[in-house]
C-alpha cells in the first residue's frame, strides 16, 4: 500500500490592507504552504470558485462586506474550508456575531507570529485529524 502523499495547505488572505497579514503570510510561507492573497469579499470569492482552500482568513473589514459576512457567504459553497476572521470584538460578542458560522478562530487585527503559528498549528491538527498526510 503506498504510503499518502503530502498535500500542501493552501491559505487565501483576505485583507486590503499590504501590511495586515504580513506575520500569518510569512509563518505559512516558511511551512511551505501555498499563499493566496485577496483585497476584496468578491475576489475571495472568485478565487475560491477555482481552487480549494484549507484556510480562508478574512480581514475585520473589506472595501465591499465584513469579513463575518465573506465567511458566512463562503462556507455555504466552500463548507469544508476552514475560516478565521479578524476582530477586535470581545470574544464574547465575536461568538455572538459569528455563532453558527463554525469560525476555527477569531484573531486580533494585526496578528503577530505567534498568533500566526497558533493557527498554523491548530489547522495543522485539524487536517491531520481529517485524514490528510501533511
Amino acid at each position: 500500500m503506498a504510503a499518502k502523499e503530502k498535500q500542501r495547505i493552501r491559505a487565501l488572505f483576505v485583507s486590503n490592507e499590504k501590511k495586515r497579514f504580513a506575520n500569518l503570510e510569512a509563518v505559512f510561507s516558511e511551512s511551505k504552504a501555498a499563499v493566496t492573497l485577496a483585497e476584496s469579499g468578491r475576489q475571495a470569492l472568485a478565487s475560491m470558485a477555482g481552487q480549494f482552500y484549507d484556510l480562508v482568513v478574512a480581514d475585520e473589514t473589506l472595501p465591499d462586506m465584513t469579513g463575518l459576512q465573506l465567511a458566512e457567504k463562503a462556507m455555504l459553497k466552500h463548507p469544508m474550508s476552514n475560516f478565521a476572521v479578524v476582530s477586535a470584538l470581545s470574544h464574547e460578542d465575536f461568538h455572538e456575531a459569528s455563532e453558527g458560522l463554525g469560525i476555527l478562530m477569531q484573531l486580533q487585527p494585526n496578528p503577530d507570529r505567534e498568533t500566526a503559528k497558533q493557527l498554523l498549528d491548530h489547522l495543522k491538527n485539524i487536517l491531520t485529524l481529517m485524514g490528510r498526510a501533511l
